[in-house]
């Protein structure tokens, strides 16, 4: 079978917002969410500031949130996320037959119990020998052991969890690609709908590392900005001056459902997901081939399985590719062979293409990145406005595509958005590329 995949609801939690329409907005208005670390005391750190989500409270949005009262951070994220989509998607109340909805997430490790991790290895610790008492810190570690916080960090929890608060007992995965991991929920979503496993996906993904551990891996890593004094206009994708990401946090979730699902319950559909790519560079675990070769190869086939080729112009001589969602991370690296990646896909066509990336704004939220940039193209097509590439100054002679700088792209007068491309390019050599264009029933 392969029956044909729209979007019917999308939700999101991000550092600018929750609701859509407002983020969209507040994004498209080139505002931004970075400032200084409030969850933990981050004053020593190279890197002391991220995109915090500010505020958030999941019985805003869930009724009976106290049922998820153990759950991590991550997890409410993608909770309320996950409501506000279903509920757009016109499916609260609706009579679903729940074995035919799944769900596959791009979610993190779940909630670190960094204090009780602390605490064992502190305890179990002899400074006089240097040595690990193993005894020690077990026995500090069973004196400190909760079973619904250990089961909390678990990578399935949030499935778990949105189990629990909508009707989905079909198909249910999860999938940790790094930063491609949402991306690669979406499309893998995509293909079991259209094999016929499932009628609707819950898909997308949520994250949340603005924590010790993990600030401090992306740290040592040197992968992340270190302007302290002017968080706001550190995350600098494709500029010459860039050095490295800001930390965000967040969950994107979209209702995926079979058009002719979709259809016979009147539901309205935003866009469909016309093709999907996936390859492994099998380079390096940091790094990715120079040449891009594992992202062209997966925005390749996902042009492909949309029926469109990328380097040639419609009838009026318009690329048929019109917008290009980067994973634009603002590291030296990425943006570069990024940039050559796209060239190669779309040839000599690639200059007239727009390419920007959010995490300007946004920050990287890392395995809920690729959902949330999805969404923004899903709302490019909706208002014809591509959001910008801000903080892009200083022109670097080795990214000279158009990356919409500084200022968002109205194209309503140009023939609008149809098709939009969404990259996400993870550590391992994991490349993703959904493709999604605007529905025509």
């Amino acid at each position: 079978m392969n029956r044909r995949v729209v979007i019917t609801g999308m939700g999101w939690v991000t550092p600018l917002g929750e609701d859509l329409e407002g983020t969209w907005a507040r994004l498209i208005a080139g505002e931004h969410a970075m400032g200084p670390v409030t969850r933990y005391e981050a004053g020593t750190f190279a890197t002391n500031f991220a995109a915090e989500v500010k505020g958030f409270d999941l019985a805003r949005t869930l009724p009976m949130a106290e049922r998820h009262g153990t759950a991590g951070l991550s997890t409410r994220f993608a909770l309320a996320a996950a409501w506000r989509a279903w509920g757009m998607a016109g499916l609260s109340g609706a009579n679903v037959d729940a074995e035919r909805v799944g769900m596959y997430l791009g979610a993190g490790e779940g909630s670190m119990d960094l204090d009780s991790y602390s605490a064992s290895n502190l305890a179990g610790w002899d400074a006089g020998t240097r040595t690990l008492s193993d005894a020690a810190w077990a026995r500090e570690g069973l004196k400190r052991l909760n079973i619904r916080t250990d089961m909390e960090q678990e990578p399935s929890a949030a499935l778990a969890h949105l189990a629990a608060a909508l009707p989905a007992r079909g198909p249910s995965f999860n999938c940790m690609t790094a930063c491609a991991a949402s991306t690669q929920a979406i499309g893998e979503a995509t293909e079991i709908i259209r094999r016929g496993d499932a009628d609707v996906m819950i898909a997308g993904g949520a994250h949340s590392m603005i924590h010790p551990l993990g600030m401090t891996g992306f740290i040592r890593l040197t992968a992340m900005s270190t302007r302290r004094e002017e968080p706001g206009r550190a995350s600098r994708p494709f500029s010459k001056d860039r050095d490295g990401f800001v930390m965000g946090e967040g969950a994107g979730i979209v209702i995926l459902e079979d058009e002719g699902h979709a259809r016979a319950r009147g539901a309205g559909v935003l866009a469909e997901v016309a093709g999907y790519g996936s390859s492994a560079d099998a380079y390096r675990i940091t790094d990715i081939h120079a040449d891009g070769k594992g992202a062209v190869a997966a925005m390749a086939a996902a042009c492909r399985q949309a029926g469109i080729d990328p380097r040639e112009p419609d009838a009026e001589g318009r690329p048929r590719v019109h917008y290009i969602s980067a994973h634009g991370t603002g590291t030296q690296e990425n943006d570069r062979i990024e940039t050559v990646a796209v060239k190669t896909l779309l040839g000599p066509l690639a200059g007239r293409v727009p390419f920007s990336s959010v995490k300007a704004q946004l920050g990287h939220l890392i395995q809920a990145a690729g959902a949330v940039e999805l969404m923004t193209c899903v709302q490019a097509i909706r208002t014809g406005v591509i959001p910008a590439t801000m903080n892009l100054n200083t022109p670097d002679p080795e990214c000279d595509l158009d990356y919409v700088p500084n200022a968002a792209r109205d194209l309503n007068g140009r023939g609008g958005v149809e098709v939009c491309l969404s990259n996400s390019f993870g550590f391992g050599g994991q490349n993703n590329t959904v493709c999604v264009r605007r529905y025509a029933g």
